[in-house]
């Protein structure tokens, strides 16, 4: 598997955002780029079950990743102390969507193998190419297909067992001069009794595609099945009860990307998804509460980049999503919508110096549905980016970007007068502005990645506890200021590399209401993070691999336990060399058993050990 986020170097501009290492406005004329590898963490794979497109995003400084039994189950993936809602998740130019809840947005039945990424996009980049993502959008992209492939067996502590299959072949074509044609496909299936009681999972997931591509040009056919069974005291409640869900995904996507002319390109995205959802509220009684969610979406996604000349380009994007949704539990009349979005965002690039250049972007994003008022948002930046002879480079910018979003049907459509999940009919659209100052440092052997940010979200939809309910939560706007810093250092030494960072967050809330005891998501964030991760290959036979997370949580009225965490996984990669091409890997997740709860109220995960090998071809 190669996942790692690029740092890439475009022939005539370098757009730096913080914490994103891909420039999204690509100069260069051809589909293949030159990268730098700029791994936010030190571990690839995670420890309990397969990999999936989010997975180790929980040691990733960019994000915070709030998971219920583990990050592959359930995952909450929130950028810059936003909510999971306001986090999007991209592929090719296409955002997908869950029309039911923004906690299904991460299953994406596609082998991380087939991907590119995943690159945070915040700030203007997430104004312009987000959809439905206030705050931020984890983007992917599809990777040639290279002839190869690899098969890992594993087991572990709580009856682990892990199977995992992936081959592809890619051929010249005789009939059509300079094109490809690839094969790809993979499976994988893990299962567990979890790392707690009533922690258990089945997971399974089949993907394939076939891609046809040039030197100026990739077309990818994909269809992707996943299914997942998994269990969780208080997964989504506080009351003490052993909850379980059951999740099945389909996703068939077809993706073209075209280079022409000079700098120029666009790439087209179109996407059915289905979602399959049946919560039970209590295992040992299931017919006291069980929900059924069948929820469809139909996308077509259109971005990039036209360039006048040297000096002046237009970046743009569009997307158009059509959902629905059957439910048990929906009662509003308000189970389908149409999402529309067009953002055009032009740039203005001159030389100040041989080696210095000034861009100014300059444009605007429309957001509207057939249910809502529509949006008018400003997007714009400027950066001062320096290269220098020897190959060191310091960028710099401020940038100023408005978003909005609209709220998940769990959110509006369902009762607003008792039950587990309480809705708000009232809720509004959700704006968000955002200023920020970021420095990027680049020298031979390090990289300095740094921001300083303020966001004002108006109307953020929250969702709230209160002790004297029988509810468990309830759904309300919020009004949120945040002010925060980021920085992200990574060091490379002959047989090591570290990998650092620091996050600040501080927020003012209002929500206008007294009845209000805990918030389970917008009020749910670190005061201060720390990550520090390591790879050191002492030889060619053995390879460690470190990721560390220090945490201190604001407080938390549901909490239960210690507001301050400590997170460690250890992975040894052991390659004989008696045994050419195959691997194995001891690995270990949550080392000191922290019981940190990620969620105010759902227990922390546990201790996962596990012994797996790969031989690949």
């Amino acid at each position: 598997m190669n996942r790692t986020p690029h740092l890439i170097i475009p022939a005539l501009l370098y757009s730096v955002t913080p914490f994103v290492y891909a420039n999204t406005q690509p100069d260069e004329s051809a589909i293949e780029q030159i990268t730098v590898e700029a791994s936010p963490t030190a571990n690839k794979l995670p420890v309990g079950t397969f990999d999936s497109p989010i997975s180790n995003l929980e040691y990733d400084p960019r994000v915070d990743l709030q998971s219920r039994n583990m990050a592959e189950a359930q995952a909450d993936v929130t950028i810059r102390g936003g909510i999971f809602e306001n986090t999007g998740f991209r592929v090719g130019s296409a955002t997908l969507l869950d029309p039911q809840s923004g906690h299904y947005f991460a299953e994406i039945p596609i082998a991380p193998q087939m991907l590119s990424g995943p690159d945070v996009l915040t700030g203007a980049d997430n104004a312009l190419y987000g959809m439905n993502s206030s705050v931020g959008t984890v983007s992917f992209g599809w990777k040639p297909i290279i002839t190869g492939g690899s098969v890992s067996l594993g087991t572990g502590t709580n009856d682990f067992n892990l199977q995992s299959i992936h081959a592809a072949k890619n051929t010249q074509l005789d009939s059509l001069a300079n094109y490809t044609l690839g094969f790809e496909g993979e499976y994988s299936h893990s299962q567990s009794d979890g790392t707690i009681d009533n922690g258990d999972h089945d997971f399974s997931r089949a993907s394939a595609r076939v891609q046809l591509a040039s030197e100026n040009s990739q077309t990818d056919l994909f269809y992707g099945s996943q299914d997942k069974f998994f269990g969780w005291p208080n997964l989504y409640t506080p009351f003490g009860v052993n909850e379980t869900e059951d999740l099945e995904t389909r996703l068939w996507m077809l993706n073209h990307k075209q280079s022409y002319a000079e700098n120029s390109h666009f790439e087209v995205s179109a996407y059915y998804r289905t979602h399959d959802d049946h919560y039970i509220y209590s295992r040992e009684n299931p017919s006291a509460f069980e929900a059924f969610h069948k929820s469809e979406v139909k996308s077509l996604g259109l971005s990039g980049r036209h360039a006048k000349n040297n000096a002046l380009a237009i970046n743009y994007s569009a997307q158009f999503i059509d959902d629905s949704i059957e439910s048990t539990t929906l009662e509003n009349n308000f189970t389908s919508r149409k999402y529309y979005k067009l953002s055009v965002l032009p740039q203005y690039t001159m030389a100040l110096k041989a080696n210095q250049q000034l861009t100014f972007r300059l444009g605007a994003a429309y957001d509207d549905t057939n249910r809502d008022d529509a949006e008018v948002s400003a997007i714009g930046d400027i950066t001062l980016n320096t290269q220098n002879s020897d190959g060191t480079a310091q960028s710099i910018y401020l940038s100023y970007a408005q978003a909005s979003q609209v709220a998940g049907y769990t959110a509006i459509g369902g009762s607003d007068s008792g039950g587990l999940f309480r809705s708000n009919y009232n809720l509004e659209r959700e704006t968000t502005s955002n200023l920020e100052l970021g420095l990027l440092l680049e020298e031979q052997s390090w990289q300095l990645n740094s921001a300083i940010f303020y966001r004002k979200d108006n109307n953020l939809t929250d969702w709230t506890f209160n002790f004297d309910s029988t509810s468990a939560r309830f759904a309300n706007p919020v009004d949120i200021d945040t002010a925060g810093v980021e920085f992200l250092a990574t060091k490379h030494f002959d047989t090591a590399k570290l990998i650092a960072s620091y996050t600040y967050l501080h927020k003012s809330e209002n929500y206008g209401a007294a009845d209000i005891d805990a918030s389970f998501y917008a009020l749910n964030f670190p005061d201060h993070r720390l990550t520090l991760g390591a790879v050191y290959n002492p030889t060619d036979i053995l390879e460690f691999r470190i990721d560390n997370e220090w945490r201190t949580q604001h407080k938390n009225a549901l909490r239960n336990g210690n507001d301050n965490a400590l997170f460690t996984q250890l992975t040894l990669k052991i390659t004989p060399p008696q045994l050419s091409n195959l691997f194995i890997t001891l690995a270990a997740d949550n080392l000191w058993d922290e019981s940190f709860e990620e969620i105010p109220g759902t227990p922390g995960r546990g201790e996962q050990y596990t012994l797996s090998a790969t031989y690949s071809w």
